[in-house]
């Protein structure tokens, strides 16, 4: 039953109103207090103005009553949706997340939209407010109600990075929320948002602040903290976060209010705990600092009252990199690092955070505007423009939705100040013809060339700009990268590509042939090491270490923001020692990383000095900076991680004197992937940037790693790679899945070979040989099937999917160290362990068709390849709506072309690397026509989804081809012969 409050002197008064009196439902999501807080702020307008407000949300009934007591407010207690699912203040469970909406939204739909609809009939409800709850868009079309929703975000946006984790089966939870979300007549958008491509009809206001009620003089007087004192206010919201508080951690002359949860512990004498009824705003304004993690409340209070705020970032919460770029933009934001946090190493941030000077000037009379746009349009006011059907609604939602990273510029709904770093920007071709050189802007190259690389002359530019600037650079990353290095010692460069995934793809870690490509895109690692004595730190990393004498590792990671990272990472290399002097387990170092999720980017830098530690038996006294910057886009299914790795490896091996193969390093690299990051790959994409050559496709059988040479590419045929915008991970639920899947199957195989059902399989073949029986028994790989003999002899038998319970109880051991089955998730078993075996004969016959004759048949020939490998992605469900999109709209061109009896461009396309997303090869003749015909792809597949898909083109150097360079900064102007 609704609740029915009294007046409060602390409201707003009802107020007599021209207009007659409306009734508006107003929809509250229970995530977090933030959107509950500035509901009020909304709802007290509303009031004020006469109306009555239903407002139905799970949150806390005080958040609403401690500032609107009125007889016009009512509230319903229902939960309709669950927000994220959070371990503590930091952390999110993304697979539970989704579990959770789906129990809560998904599965009583049906019911919950019959009794909303009811319910709306029966309050005889003028117009329905959401912020943000999908399901009550819906209910009130079918009500037959206007609605509205009022947001920074979409949970759409939110769950389609979650899907990653979770697996594909979830997906049909984003595309019906982005389906509720259309019903939607349009969006009131607040500051600091995220693309929510659901809504095409935006109404942009001001920030939805609470106001003030106390002065600051006010405040202290009765919190009894003199004016002299600094004042930091230590706010994580209400959830639990389990951290012990100690003196220590506040320098002298600041004392620290404590609210939420960690307020119930027993605080040291400089903390004090604020109580549940403090009116945050006024402790806001009274104080000097904030600590505190990034939502919409705290935020919108700090820049509103220019409070300095020290954030802590938090796990796959996708609306924070727009909020935290709205909170530096207006220079009132410092980041911590969680490390720091949870020892206590405050003092230097607190030290960076008083010398800000926050300078939002904007609105924060949102509430007020906000209550007259809903006012206007429940009297009837029309504010849609653009009318879009539902329909076109959802297809745009949800090509945007599945992906945070996209190249800058080509999303209108992200803010103009939203300005990412270059890393997806346009790649100047290689420029063969340019003579190398011994210097460079701000360098002398001491040893290594450069080869006229574009991309390796921008970079070490960087440096040297970075050399020049010192510390007034403003962006965060190369504030950091600036005083990283000792600018007056060698530097050690290197350059590792990623890699377009012609043929092979997934079936590496089964034994098959891949075809690969090194891209033109790459990544470059700056590496130098230095006495510890001699080694430059930052200031919270010097607060953290009393003892110069023991190394560090330093790293900086350019581009961060498109990944939602932290920018720096700094560690003891002890840390990555044993008591007993020996190194650390591969397990411990996974854990170590994991620790912050935000941080966890280091492991693929950082992990390459553990494994030459353990393999090589190299032991580091230096301390060694590292500064990392690629051009490979992450996600896109290119092997961005890949590049990083071989690079550093490259780098810091050259840096340390030590002359390891490319196909070592490749190896060792595997082993970072594997082991320290804990992403199952196989070892195609390490191989192909270590090893590759520009122009050429490596060829390589993965059993584990033998190279048979690299393949001329045919002058008439050329490669391309397009991106869906679609986020792939080879961390992510469905490659697991399928990996596991296929080493299930291997299992089974060997176990019929070996048993009674093999022998009275063997004799029902009539001539098949023992030899040949013994040697499935014995099968190290599933490529070392042929597709005659697995058809004849082992698919009837393998089940299509099979529980891990069951597997493990009939079987035992999957036999693959990298993978871990759950005993209650299904694996999907036919489809995966078929894929690998026929996809090595189709990269077998590609291979050959590649050095046949040329003719229209042979590349008719191996687009078809390529499309059969696509479908056999789709049966193993790694495939996505984005790539299937792409394979089609190349299909249609190929038609096109057929019909009119011209001669082809476009001859095949094929889901790339680990699938789920990524990007998509495409193979045709090298021509002008072949490229318009790829831009007009391009088009049509903006028309239909919204996203500029990036295009792949062109080829460079592995890192061995490329080799190192080591510089110096170079005082005198480079020699113009």
């Amino acid at each position: 039953m609704p609740t029915l409050l009294q007046t409060s002197p602390m409201a707003a008064s009802d107020s007599s109103s021209s207009h007659s009196s409306l009734v508006f439902a107003y929809y509250v999501t229970g995530h977090g207090f933030g959107h509950a807080t500035r509901v009020v702020e909304v709802v007290r307008h509303l009031i004020s103005s006469g109306h009555r407000v239903y407002v139905v949300s799970a949150a806390p009934e005080f958040v609403f009553t401690m500032e609107i007591h009125s007889r016009n407010l009512f509230i319903r207690k229902v939960l309709l949706d669950s927000g994220s699912v959070q371990a503590d203040a930091l952390t999110v469970d993304r697979r539970a997340s989704l579990e959770k909406y789906s129990e809560i939204a998904v599965e009583p739909r049906d019911s919950i939209l019959a009794t909303e609809v009811e319910w709306l009939k029966s309050i005889k409800a003028n117009l329905v407010v959401s912020d943000v709850v999908p399901i009550a868009c819906r209910a009130a079309a079918n009500a037959g109600i206007r609605s509205i929703c009022v947001t920074n975000f979409s949970w759409d946006f939110i769950y389609a990075e979650y899907v990653m984790a979770a697996g594909h089966h979830h997906r049909s939870i984003v595309w019906q929320i982005a389906e509720d979300y259309s019903h939607c007549e349009f969006l009131i958008r607040l500051p600091g948002y995220c693309p929510m491509p659901a809504f095409h009809d935006v109404i942009d206001i001001p920030l939805v602040v609470r106001p003030l009620h106390k002065s600051r003089q006010e405040v202290r007087k009765e919190l009894g903290i003199p004016e002299n004192m600094k004042l930091l206010i230590f706010n994580f919201g209400g959830q639990r976060t389990g951290w012990k508080l100690k003196e220590e951690y506040l320098p002298a002359g600041w004392l620290c209010l404590v609210c939420g949860d960690s307020a119930k512990q027993e605080l040291p004498s400089n903390f004090i705990a604020l109580p549940k009824d403090a009116y945050t705003p006024d402790v806001i304004a009274a104080s000097d600092c904030m600590l505190g993690k990034i939502g919409y409340g705290t935020l919108s209070e700090a820049l509103a009252y220019k409070l300095r705020f020290i954030f802590v970032r938090r796990d796959y919460f996708n609306e924070e990199p727009f909020l935290r770029k709205m909170l530096e933009y207006y220079q009132g934001g410092v980041e911590m690092i969680r490390r720091d946090l949870l020892a206590g190493c405050w003092a230097p941030y607190l030290e960076r955070a008083v010398t800000l000077k926050p300078c939002y000037d904007g609105g924060i009379d949102g509430g007020e505007v906000a209550a007259k746009i809903l006012q206007d349009t429940a009297f009837g006011k029309k504010h849609s423009k653009l009318n879009l059907s539902g329909a076109r609604r959802l297809r745009d939602a949800i090509i945007l939705g599945f992906q945070l990273q996209r190249a800058p510029g080509r999303d209108h709904s992200v803010p103009e100040w939203y300005q990412v770093a270059g890393n997806e920007a346009e790649i100047p071709l290689v420029d063969q013809t340019q003579k190398s050189s011994k210097f460079v802007e701000g360098f002398e190259i001491l040893h290594g060339d450069h080869y006229g690389l574009l991309d390796t002359i921008g970079f070490l530019d960087s440096l040297g700009t970075l050399a020049k600037i010192g510390c007034h650079h403003q962006e965060r990353e190369h504030l950091a990268a600036a005083a990283l290095f000792n600018w007056e010692e060698d530097i050690v460069v290197a350059r590792a590509p990623g890699r377009l995934d012609i043929m092979g793809g997934i079936a590496d870690y089964s034994g098959s042939l891949v075809l690969l490509m090194p891209t033109r895109e790459a990544c470059h690692a700056a590496v130098q090491r230095n006495h510890p004595s001699k080694q430059k730190l930052w200031k919270h990393t010097e607060a953290r270490h009393h003892s110069r004498d023991a190394p560090i590792l330093e790293i900086v990671s350019f581009g961060s923001e498109l990944s939602n990272r932290g920018s720096t990472f700094d560690m003891d290399l002890s840390d990555f020692m044993e008591e007993n002097g020996k190194p650390i387990s591969y397990e411990k170092a996974y854990h170590y990383f994991s620790r912050d999720p935000s941080q966890k980017w280091a492991a693929y830098v950082a992990g390459t000095i553990l494994v030459l530690m353990r393999e090589m038996g190299v032991r580091f006294e230096d301390s060694i900076s590292i500064l990392v910057s690629s051009t490979v886009p992450e996600g896109k299914g290119v092997s961005s991680s890949a590049s990083v790795e071989v690079a550093t490896m490259s780098a810091v091996t050259a840096a340390h004197g030590l002359e390891i193969s490319p196909r070592d390093v490749a190896l060792l690299c595997q082993k970072v992937e594997n082991y320290v990051v804990g992403a199952p790959c196989g070892v195609m994409d390490q191989m192909a940037s270590a090893c590759g050559e520009a122009n050429k496709l490596l060829a390589m059988i993965c059993q584990p790693a033998e190279i048979l040479g690299l393949v001329e590419i045919p002058s008439h045929i050329q490669f391309w790679g397009i991106d869906s915008g679609i986020r792939h991970s080879v961390g992510g639920s469905d490659y697991g899945s399928v990996r596991i899947g296929a080493f299930i199957g291997k299992t089974m195989i060997r176990f019929f070979a070996s048993s009674s059902f093999a022998e009275t399989n063997s004799e029902e073949a009539g001539e098949e040989s023992s030899e040949l029986i013994e040697s499935d028994a014995s099968l190290d790989y599933l490529c070392n099937l042929s597709p005659h003999r697995f058809q004849a002899l082992y698919a009837s038998k393998l089940p299509k999917s099979i529980t891990g319970e069951e597997f493990i109880e009939k079987y035992g051991d999957h036999g693959d160290s990298v993978t871990i089955i759950e005993k209650k998730c299904t694996y999907e078993i036919m489809a995966p362990t078929r894929h690998p075996i026929y996809e090595n004969f189709r990269v077998q016959a590609f291979k050959a068709l590649l050095t046949a004759t040329p003719s229209e048949e042979q590349v008719i020939g191996l687009g078809e390849l390529m499309y059969q490998c696509h479908d056999s992605y789709s049966a193993c469900k790694i495939g996505s709506d984005g790539t299937d999109r792409l394979v089609r709209l190349v299909q249609n061109m190929e038609m096109l072309k057929s019909s009119k009896n011209e001669n082809g461009t476009l001859y095949g396309a094929k889901i790339t690397g680990g699938g789920s997303g990524g990007t998509v090869c495409v193979i045709g003749r090298s021509s002008l026509r072949s490229n318009e015909h790829i831009l007009q792809i391009q088009t049509k597949y903006k028309e239909a989804t919204g996203f500029m898909p990036y295009v792949f083109e062109g080829s460079s150097p592995g890192a061995g081809k490329f080799g190192y360079l080591k510089i110096r900064k170079n005082s005198a102007p480079p020699s113009s012969t």
